[in-house]
């Protein structure tokens, strides 16, 4: 099974890179956990509904057919550790890919985050793109390490 988180984005902080590539290394070969990066729509003179329609196409270009997506929504459902664990569990139980994908500036398409087999959110505060990838890569890693009894997790 691969994890793929689509954010929307290309530039992050060395701090925020060296803090995903440390985190993705740790995850074992049978969870593949990948970043794809989508090209920001440049804000000029057009809409919030035309910028979302134009990452939109760039997203649903980077996730893969037949794979689960989950989008990351301030109005998503809110979950626990151990309910990521869960979810985890269960999306490696039915074998497909999952696309986690955060989207840019102005958020995620209304139509597409609907279109979303699931939303999430992460905080009830509101993040830097650069840190919604860091903690959304560590959270993924807590949860394995729940699932695997492995003791990066503590109670």
């Amino acid at each position: 099974m691969r994890l793929l988180i689509v954010a929307v984005g290309q530039r992050v902080p060395d701090w925020a890179q060296t803090a995903w590539d440390d985190y993705a290394k740790r995850f074992p070969a049978e969870l593949k956990v990948e970043l794809k990066a989508v090209k920001t729509e440049p804000r000029g003179s057009r809409t919030v509904e035309q910028l979302m329609a134009a990452e939109r196409k760039r997203i649903e270009e980077a996730v893969p057919k037949g794979a689960r997506l989950v989008a990351l929504d301030e109005r998503g459902t809110a979950l626990t550790t151990l309910a990521l664990a869960g979810k985890l569990k269960d999306w490696q139980l039915q074998g497909d890919d999952v696309a986690l994908v955060i989207g840019g500036p102005d958020g995620l398409e209304p139509a597409f985050r609907q279109m979303a087999h699931e939303r999430i959110r992460l905080s009830d505060l509101t993040l830097p793109h650069a840190m919604v990838r860091v903690l959304l890569v560590e959270q993924l890693y807590r949860a394995w390490s729940v699932n695997a009894g492995h003791p990066y997790h503590r109670e």
